[in-house]
């Protein structure tokens, strides 16, 4: 490890000599290392420096990050350094893919582990992903960044999704559910069960706006967001099918600005451009497809 980096290490009491350092893949606006010592393995998160363009608030990420361990969902909160770092214990079990997200059965635990989370204590902050898309679109005006074509065209159609989700019911919400956050853990009594971790854009928000992201990250067909929704409910829910469908469309068109933003201030070797204009290309061909008149009369409607 950089001298620096053991110098931070040195510094918290959950790190001690003698330790092995590991760096874990992924991690866009973070770079993660596990550390195993006598006192155990654990996860620190270091932020990636550069611009503080996305709105990340580290000490919400925090305070969410306990709420979360608290509802049974997130990873034990070890140790915080505002600006630092935030380091939580090691969870151990195998991070999912969006190949497992094709799976029913893996789709019913993730539904169970986003009712913990969204029945657990209120989270710092809220999350809504209107106001970030605007928030972000902003900020690429102000900079100069790029833009896909037509970007702007489906504004109108965004206020109109807007309009049909309404104000709808605050729970405590990760916002980031693709599959490298979520991981199928033991439960002890012989089975798994889904953990998340990762809770940069945790917030309040939509409960619906969690199930619509995930299934829009993993990219699954519709078939299977009725899956996870009613297996999040208990039951059928056609009206929030259609609304967590919605959310998953304006998480895409949301993202692409992530990514743009993210494409001309990270120093990272990723290519964010690719990565969001994938989400994009998706987002498109819902607004401009035949789908969007029903979703948007049956997300109006009450199961």
């Amino acid at each position: 490890m950089e001298p620096e980096i053991e110098s931070l290490l040195d510094s918290i009491p959950c790190t001690p000599r003698p330790r092995t350092v590991e760096d874990l893949p992924g991690g866009l606006t973070n770079r993660n290392l596990k550390v195993v010592s006598a006192r155990g393995a654990c996860v620190v998160r270091i932020p990636v420096p550069g611009p503080s363009l996305l709105g990340i608030d580290r000490d919400h990420e925090h305070a969410n990050s306990v709420a979360a361990a608290e509802a049974g969902v997130g990873a034990p909160v070890l140790h915080f350094r505002p600006g630092a770092g935030l380091v939580v214990g090691f969870l151990e079990g195998r991070t999912l893919t969006d190949a497992d997200l094709h799976d029913p059965a893996v789709l019913a635990r993730v539904a169970a582990a986003c009712r913990r989370l969204h029945a657990g204590p209120r989270f710092a902050g809220d999350f809504d992903m209107f106001d970030t898309q605007a928030r972000y679109r902003a900020i690429v005006a102000e900079h100069g960044f790029r833009l896909p074509p037509r970007y702007d065209a489906f504004a109108p159609a965004l206020a109109r999704v807007r309009a049909a989700l309404g104000p709808g019911t605050s729970v405590p919400c990760h916002n980031d559910l693709l599959a490298a956050n979520l991981l199928d853990c033991p439960d002890g009594a012989g089975g798994t069960t889904v953990r998340m971790v990762d809770y940069e854009y945790s917030g309040n928000n939509d409960p619906m706006f969690d199930l619509g992201n995930a299934w829009s990250e993993a990219a699954l067909p519709p078939d299977l967001l009725d899956v996870l929704v009613t297996a999040y409910f208990g039951g059928p829910r056609p009206a929030q099918v259609a609304r967590a469908r919605l959310f998953g469309l304006v998480a895409k068109y949301g993202w692409m600005l992530w990514a743009s933003i993210q494409e001309a201030t990270s120093p990272l070797d990723f290519d964010f451009w690719a990565w969001g204009l994938e989400k994009y290309d998706r987002a498109v061909a819902e607004f401009d497809g035949p789908d969007l008149e029903h979703l948007l009369a049956t997300a109006r409607q009450s199961d």
